[in-house]
């Protein structure tokens, strides 16, 4: 079947038919129709178009080869690349080597080749036919698209010709090369430089160029100039997609060119998120984890500054604020990680918060950190990085309440499991977490951050975790977490703050017990401070919206002063073994039954 058809296909794109078909008629002024005579098919530009007519020949009729010759064109690379995978051989047994060496110079010689070996030596021929065509300047517009879309599978053609016969490769080379020198200049053909980019990809090192200036136009000035193009978009993603498993080992600017790639994100977020979750694990690097990290934070003002409101726009005017505009809006990575002016950038942007294309870049971004992080958490260095500009940027992101609170939820989340994952990271990253929890102002406006933070200091600092853990941090620990538990309990909380969440009171006074029973000499202190809360809080002097949030802690104090009582019996219930029993391993199994438990033995005593 392959051959026979091969061969049908072959005979269509011949170098003949080049007269118009049909009479085509014309009315005359004074006399009725007259039928004119057939004339040779033209150029797009109306020049004569020699001996070999394409799908790029112009005429008002046509005959039936010529019909055929443009449905076989339409047909020719998918019947490349499904004879290309059939199974068996060439059925070259009958040509010998040395005539199949030769035939390729010239057309009439083809016919003693083989039926794929023909289809190839045509395809090459017709699509280089095209790419010399193309050098003609249309008449008319829709012509102009139609030498786009012929060009684009004129490569395509010849580069599916060279993965099937390498030494072609150099023979399809100059064509290219020349296309690829006069598009490059204008960027109106970007779909047919897409094209030349994958024939550079799986050819360049073969035929030994530099393929540098191609990747530098397709990740630089397409995306920082077309970034509003959704056709653009879904081309060169598309084509980032499918070439992914070559673009990451040979493009060295393929990851570089990130900031550039997050723009075609930012401004149409619902069209492009899909081809940003496949694509996103592979633009994460050593070099690139953390910048990215900042760039994913930053998507809305990135999205804000593309919109470039009357505001922003004399902004990016002004010499004071132009550097923050050219960072967020540059064209590559390695600058800086991020900008030191994060409050004022978005101070800058304000009045794009509520833009439905900022709101939808926003809504992004947990979908897009969710697949960073799961990219990045093998990396143990890496994670140790990670530590510190997860609490710090929790304080800078861009003033969308919703997505403020949607981000600390992933970075809660993230947060706590790369810390049970690496218990070392808490000791590593002890000084910035306990700056984090031992500032009054987060536990009020970053409560689940706020929270984990609190969970894991009180968790996880303990001698037998980490040897590295000494009683001077856990006493270190201990008084920061002190202060503010006194702080948020007795004092209003900050002007435009809701009071603070019981569940941060409670997590603050569960971690104090936990480091007071791995060091015993802090035991009456915390034992007086619950006391004097659980107090406190019954006399009225700690309001909270509900009664059931007063019982809650009010509880959680008697249970954890009972416990105390018992330091050897609180140790081995606030400070889990590596190994140790169920209800430390297993989350379905609640520890406040086990406190409730021990507290009433403790009463006994």
């Amino acid at each position: 079947m392959f051959p026979h058809t091969s061969t049908l296909l072959c005979q269509s794109p011949l170098p003949h038919c080049t007269q118009q078909g049909g009479g085509a008629s014309s009315v005359g002024f004074f006399n009725g129709p007259r039928i004119r005579q057939p004339g040779p098919v033209t150029e797009l530009d109306g020049g004569p178009s020699g001996d070999f007519f394409t799908v790029l020949c112009v005429a008002q009729g046509f005959t039936e080869d010529q019909w055929m010759n443009a449905h076989a064109f339409s047909l020719l690379r998918p019947w490349l690349l499904a004879s290309s995978a059939a199974p068996g051989d060439n059925d070259r047994s009958d040509v010998d080597g040395s005539v199949v060496s030769m035939v390729s110079a010239t057309s009439s010689s083809s016919r003693l080749l083989a039926p794929r070996e023909r289809l190839r030596e045509k395809s090459f021929l017709y699509a280089q036919r095209l790419i010399e065509q193309s050098d003609r300047k249309a008449l008319k517009r829709a012509d102009s698209e139609l030498q786009k879309a012929c060009l684009v599978e004129a490569v395509l053609i010849l580069d599916q010709v060279c993965l099937e016969d390498v030494s072609q490769v150099f023979r399809a080379f100059p064509a290219v090369k020349a296309l690829y020198g006069r598009l490059s200049p204008e960027l109106g053909a970007a779909r047919v430089l897409l094209a030349v980019a994958q024939f550079y990809l799986n050819h360049g090192e073969t035929a030994a160029v530099d393929c540098e200036p191609v990747w530098r136009l397709v990740f630089g000035r397409l995306p920082a100039e077309l970034f509003n193009d959704p056709h653009l978009a879904h081309s060169l993603l598309r084509f980032t997609r499918l070439h992914l498993h070559h673009l990451q080992p040979r493009v060295v600017q393929y990851t570089q060119a990130f900031p550039n790639l997050l723009k075609f994100l930012a401004w149409d977020s619902p069209a492009v998120l899909e081809d940003f979750v496949d694509l996103l694990p592979s633009l994460v690097t050593p070099g690139t984890a953390v910048e990215l990290l900042h760039s994913l934070l930053d998507l809305p003002c990135l999205s804000a500054a593309g919109g470039r409101a009357q505001l922003s726009l004399e902004a990016f005017r002004s010499p004071a604020h132009r550097g923050l505009f050219l960072f967020l809006l540059r064209a590559e990575a390695g600058s800086g990680d991020t900008i030191a002016r994060l409050a004022t950038l978005h101070r800058l942007l304000a009045e794009a918060a509520d833009w439905p294309r900022v709101v939808q870049a926003a809504q992004a971004v947990p979908v897009l950190l969710h697949v960073y992080f799961n990219a990045v958490v093998a990396n143990e260095k890496l994670l140790s990085q990670l530590v510190s500009v997860l609490l710090e940027r929790s304080s800078l992101l861009f003033n969308i309440p919703t997505f403020i609170k949607e981000i600390h939820r992933v970075l809660s989340f993230h947060l706590l499991r790369f810390c049970k994952l690496r218990p070392s990271l808490v000791v590593d990253q002890s000084h910035e977490l306990l700056e984090f929890a031992g500032t009054t102002a987060n536990a009020f406006s970053k409560e689940a951050v706020f929270t984990d933070v609190v969970w894991l200091l009180g968790e996880v600092l303990s001698g037998g975790s980490d040897p590295r853990c000494s009683v001077e941090l856990i006493t270190s620990c201990f008084e920061s977490l002190e202060a503010v538990l006194f702080e948020v309990t007795s004092s209003a909380p900050p002007p435009g703050e809701e009071p603070v969440a019981p569940r941060v009171i409670t997590s603050l006074m569960s971690a104090l017990a936990k480091l007071a029973s791995r060091s015993h000499d802090l035991i009456p202190r915390v034992s007086l401070f619950l006391s004097k809360l659980r107090a406190a809080a019954r006399g009225g002097a700690v309001v909270w919206s509900r009664e059931e949030d007063l019982v809650a802690i009010v509880t959680r104090g008697e249970e954890l002063c009972s416990l105390l009582r018992l330091p050897g019996v609180a140790q081995s219930v606030l400070t889990p073994p590596p190994r140790g029993p169920r209800w430390h391993r297993d989350l379905n199994v609640a520890p406040s039954l086990q406190l409730r438990a021990l507290s009433g033995l403790a009463l006994l005593h």
